[in-house]
């Protein structure tokens, strides 16, 4: 019955969302909905599928099957939230050919934009929540390590497998 509701959590996933961070709200409410994970183990996914190659929303679809129902549950999400993406492709490759100068397709797309950016400052606000409280107070060296690296990335350009490695550090000597 698990394989089924993952199934069905991540084609509603896959369907309702654009891919990319746009998906980490939606798997965030079905995860959290179902019991199948807190708010810091959503969080903790999110960073390991940053952190490996490949689709962000992909990622976290194969390590939240794995975490809820080991190999089968990660081959249950995976092809639940790429079935409705291949078929919307498919369609949208189709509609796109036929009206690619319609004004109404643009139109389509300039009300999508905004919506996404929505989601995006959604998950922004959730994780940053998630990532730098505990127990209802700041956790400075958390906030700290955050701002180093916002600087470092926007600043500096620095690299983010770099930035990544830079993080861990940090974390390991702040915060221990």
């Amino acid at each position: 019955m698990v394989y089924l509701e993952l199934f069905w959590s991540f084609v509603k996933i896959g369907f309702t969302s654009f891919g990319g961070l746009s998906m980490i709200p939606l798997i965030n409410h079905e995860m959290v909905s179902h019991g199948w994970m807190t708010l810091e183990e959503v969080a903790d996914i999110v960073a390991i599928a940053e952190m490996t190659p490949g689709p962000l929303g992909l990622n976290c679809a194969t390590f939240a099957g794995m975490q809820v129902a080991g190999l089968p549950g990660s081959l249950v999400t995976v092809f639940g939230v790429l079935s409705p993406t291949l078929t919307v492709c498919l369609a949208a490759a189709m509609a796109f050919e036929k009206f690619k100068n319609s004004r109404l397709l643009a139109n389509l797309l300039t009300g999508i934009r905004p919506m996404c950016m929505g989601m995006i400052a959604s998950v922004i606000l959730s994780q940053a929540l998630s990532n730098y409280t505990e127990a209802g107070s700041l956790v400075w060296p958390a906030v700290l390590i955050g701002v180093v690296g916002l600087v470092l990335l926007a600043r500096f350009k620095l690299s983010v497998p770099k930035l990544i490695l830079l993080s861990a550090a940090l974390g390991l000597v702040l915060v221990r």
